[in-house]
């Protein structure tokens, strides 16, 4: 894509004589959690569970992010990709819109000011890295630069020259030389961020070796809502049964994350998945849209819905009537800086529910659902599907969830529960509410 062509050629990585070379060894995930395991905390339905990695006993493993509190279930990852700290005033403003991790800084970024302002990294190894490094990013889209193929990697990166000097394809040993260049158990997470080929354009057992072999941490940047082929082309959406007319819909960004935690699965170990959600213009064809707040919101709860771990906003323009490297904290965010904040604001008010192991429950088929319980309450999250659920739907509550009625978050305003159901309206395909009941 032409919009990492600036990426790639600034994470020409600089690997200091500090780091260790040859294969040191990836953290390994976990095995997935049981899912009736967790049936006897207090408060626990008896009723099957989605597989996950822990939640944020998953960080607990990693000393790094343990220290900085990735552990609390207080804690949610809201993160920006690709930012520039150069000032004290830009971390007001990421906090202000409430971020708390940079994912992939600039060189130029500094790493003094990102921790002693309380904000989290996950960036490619530096020098100034510290304790605010949770995470380090091997690479952006390997998949799709790299290939599915085991060549021999040159070291170079698109734009500066041959990638690989022996097979057409060395993805794989581009990232195993990635990984064999981070230090060895330093305490840190390895993430990488994968792309359309993982997502569409590999076999699975491809796709899976990428999102298995390298990372305790991984991301897949598909934006559903503003790519311009992404809808027409027959190796792209279609290949996940997408179609044109319901390709532009929130419910495909929880589309991004099944596919991504099916792969995931597929060694029988899992890892925290993050979600990415453009905020702007990040294709500079003139063809291509610009997302709204609204459709951003409905994305991030699809994304919540099909159990992201975290948020990671595109944080660039390369098209439209306003460029920007910035759009989170300039004139062209205007728009949509409001609705990221409110919409982060009720994430981090949520962390506790949502760092908790989900339910499976079908509420009704045309919506997509996700039921959890925390401190004596159940949350049900609620919005359209990919083909369907606009309108009044209703919602068939578990027997467990007896109440007179459910409160709706965020909207001031309260549904009954008759006949153990709750009957709502869900305007466009991006609406969702998210009920708090209380037996």
């Amino acid at each position: 894509m032409r919009r990492r062509l600036v990426l790639t050629l600034l994470t020409t990585l600089t690997l200091t004589a500090a780091c260790t070379t040859g294969d040191d060894p990836v953290e390994p995930a976990v095995a997935a959690t049981e899912p009736n395991a967790a049936a006897a905390e207090s408060g626990a339905l008896a009723m099957t569970r989605v597989p996950w990695e822990g939640g944020p006993s998953y960080y607990a493993k990693f000393g790094k992010a343990k220290t900085a509190g990735w552990d609390d279930p207080k804690f949610f990852p809201l993160g920006v990709w690709y930012e520039s700290v150069q000032d004290p005033a830009d971390i007001a403003q990421d906090k202000a819109a409430g971020l708390n991790t940079y994912v992939m800084l600039t060189s130029t970024s500094n790493m003094d000011l990102v921790e002693s302002g309380g904000m989290h990294a996950m960036t490619e190894i530096r020098k100034d890295a510290g304790a605010e490094t949770t995470a380090w990013l091997l690479n952006d889209e390997v998949d799709m630069w790299g290939g599915p193929g085991d060549g021999v990697w040159s070291g170079k990166y698109p734009g500066e020259g041959e990638i690989c000097t022996r097979g057409k394809s060395c993805g794989f040993d581009v990232m195993k030389q990635l990984a064999g260049r981070l230090p060895a158990n330093d305490g840190r997470l390895r993430y990488a961020n994968f792309g359309k080929g993982v997502m569409f354009w590999q076999s699975d057992d491809e796709a899976a070796r990428f999102v298995n072999d390298y990372t305790t941490a991984v991301s897949n940047d598909i934006y559903w809502y503003t790519d311009p082929n992404v809808c027409t082309s027959s190796s792209e959406g279609a290949r996940l049964g997408v179609k044109k007319d319901n390709c532009r819909r929130a419910a495909n960004y929880g589309l991004t994350m099944d596919r991504m935690r099916g792969l995931d699965a597929a060694d029988g170990k899992l890892q925290p998945v993050y979600a990415f959600v453009e905020v702007g213009h990040p294709f500079s064809e003139a063809d291509a849209p610009t997302i709204t707040a609204d459709q951003i919101a409905g994305a991030v709860v699809s994304s919540l819905i099909h159990e992201a771990r975290g948020i990671l906003y595109f944080n660039h323009n390369f098209g439209g009537p306003c460029i920007s490297q910035h759009v989170l904290r300039d004139g062209c965010g205007k728009a949509v800086r409001p609705g990221v904040t409110e919409l982060n604001r009720r994430i981090t008010g949520l962390a506790e529910v949502l760092n908790t192991q989900s339910y499976r429950w079908d509420f009704d088929t045309d919506l997509d659902t996700m039921l959890k319980a925390h401190d004596g309450s159940y949350y049900v999250f609620a919005m359209p599907g990919r083909s369907g659920g606009t309108g009044r739907q209703t919602l068939s509550l578990p027997t467990e969830l007896a109440a007179a009625s459910a409160e709706v978050l965020f909207e001031n305003r309260s549904v009954p529960v008759q006949g153990g159901s709750i009957t709502d309206t869900f305007e466009k395909e991006f609406s969702y509410h998210i009920y708090r009941i209380t037996p």
